[in-house]
Order: structure tokens, then sequence, then C-alpha cells
């Protein structure tokens, strides 16, 4: 998962709150936020999996997120 798919992934799945999920919401095992966890050099993927978890969204939306075409 590249940075900008991440982006849009939260994006589309949190629509308002994005943006202070990214900056406000420490995530367990990170302890960071999604922010400062990408500014780190943490992997998209990771942060991703870890702010689903956190948010309880269903594995079906986890896969694939963010993608503007599905993967051949």
């Amino acid at each position: 998962m590249r940075r900008s798919e991440f982006l849009r992934a939260v994006e589309d799945e949190f629509g308002a709150r994005a943006s202070s999920l990214l900056s406000d919401l420490v995530l367990p095992g990170l302890e960071r936020t999604p922010s400062e966890a990408l500014e780190s050099g943490v992997p998209p993927r990771e942060i991703w999996l870890a702010l689903c978890d956190e948010m309880d969204v269903p594995m079906s939306r986890r896969h694939g997120a963010g993608r503007l075409e599905p993967r051949r």
C-alpha cells in the first residue's frame, strides 16, 4: 500500500473524521498517531491495519482499500 492509497482509504472509510483520526488517535502497538507513524517511516499498510483494528473496520473493507483500480 502506498501513502496515497493509505490516505485515500482513510478518507473513504472515515469521511469527516479522517483528519482528526490521523492526527489525534494514538494506535496501540505503534504508540503514536497514524500521522506520526507515517512520518517516522512505518509502512502505510501496517498503519492502515492497526487503524482498522482500533476502529473495528470489518475485514471485508480492509483489503484493497484506497486503490483506484482493482489489482490484476
